[in-house]
């Protein structure tokens, strides 16, 4: 399904299919596991003279960006959003990022260089903030929208950064059910995953960079996993693995909540699928999003509570953290 656009999508309101494949083909850019690779340079030579050129863009407003563990619901949140009439949606413009912050690559996609998966608001410069201002305006102007709705759940270690680039910035943080993201997470990585010139790519990154940058830059540093950092680092099962990514990051979204509550809004995913409108309503008055008839019906047609995954056996040495946090978002009650 190129750019999620089905015969649904095109027929509740076709005039969204042209700026949803203007974001796929020329904006966002292909990761290492998928094809297409090859229309790469023609985005970064667009991104590139965007980002440099003279041009007077459409302004950023409010930008609002959708964070959180991948494979828990954060793209069919963001296929909604692009259905409401103000909105252009990027689903994982990493090409953008990239062009902003030349280290930010922690799959591998473009670069085999350093990567930080955090970036403080001390990491912005002048010039990136020209670049993002630039990149994300011209998209905007090219696609006759007036808000982005950006879906790169991995900003969630980011926020400051992202803050210091568009200081009017609102953020969703998408929390889902534990047993659920996990299984999504090895799912995938099993049924993605591909070996290209001796490379392993897959969901952990290009050979492991991206676990890699887990163990070392979020559990090594987080004094809640000092006990089990060097035995992590061991780890190969998927499942386990994928337990480490959603534990860190589940706890990320719950200390933004706490330090900037004005511009994080919870959404959990079993709420957006059970009580679509009234978890719709909070979430476009936190954005400040205008009554839109058609996106309220889009997502009625389109969110559906899906059946609880039975939990599995963890690794003893991420069980108990794991759990602890199943039970602060109330997922064990």
């Amino acid at each position: 399904m190129i750019a999620q656009i089905n015969p649904n999508y095109i027929k509740t309101r076709p005039m969204k299919v042209l700026p949803r494949f203007i974001s796929y083909a020329l904006f966002e850019g292909r990761p290492v596991t998928t094809k297409g690779r090859w229309i790469n340079p023609l985005v970064f030579s667009i991104l590139k003279t965007a980002s440099t050129t003279k041009n007077r863009y459409k302004s950023i407003e409010k930008p609002i960006f959708i964070l959180g563990t991948g494979r828990s619901g954060t793209t069919i949140l963001g296929i909604v959003l692009s259905m409401h009439r103000e909105v252009g949606y990027l689903n994982e413009p990493k090409a953008i990022w990239h062009v902003i912050h030349p280290h930010e690559d922690i799959i591998g996609n473009y670069s085999r260089g350093d990567a930080k998966y955090r970036l403080a608001a001390e990491d912005a410069t002048g010039d990136m903030r020209q670049r993002a201002t630039q990149m994300f305006g011209a998209y905007l102007t090219v696609t006759g929208s007036k808000r982005i709705v950006d879906k790169y759940p991995e900003l969630i270690f980011r926020v400051g950064f992202v803050r210091a680039l568009f200081p009017d910035a609102r953020f969703i943080f998408l929390a889902r059910n534990g047993w659920d993201t996990c299984h999504s997470i090895a799912n995938w990585s099993q049924r993605l995953g591909i070996q290209v010139n001796g490379e392993k790519h897959d969901w952990w990154g290009v050979n492991d960079r991206k676990w890699k940058l887990i163990a070392e830059q979020l559990v090594e540093t987080d004094p809640a996993f000092a006990e089990i950092a060097d035995e992590t680092k061991g780890f190969e099962r998927h499942l386990d693995r994928a337990a480490i990514e959603w534990t860190v990051t589940m706890q990320e979204g719950l200390h933004l909540l706490q330090a900037l509550p004005d511009c994080i809004h919870l959404v959990r995913f079993e709420d957006l699928t059970r009580e679509t409108d009234k978890t719709l309503d909070a979430l476009c008055s936190f954005c400040e999003l205008p009554a839109d008839n058609t996106f309220r019906e889009y997502a009625r047609q389109t969110l559906h509570p899906v059946p609880a995954r039975k939990p599995f056996d963890l690794h003893p040495k991420i069980a108990p953290l794991f759990d602890e946090m199943m039970e602060k978002l109330r997922y064990n009650s």
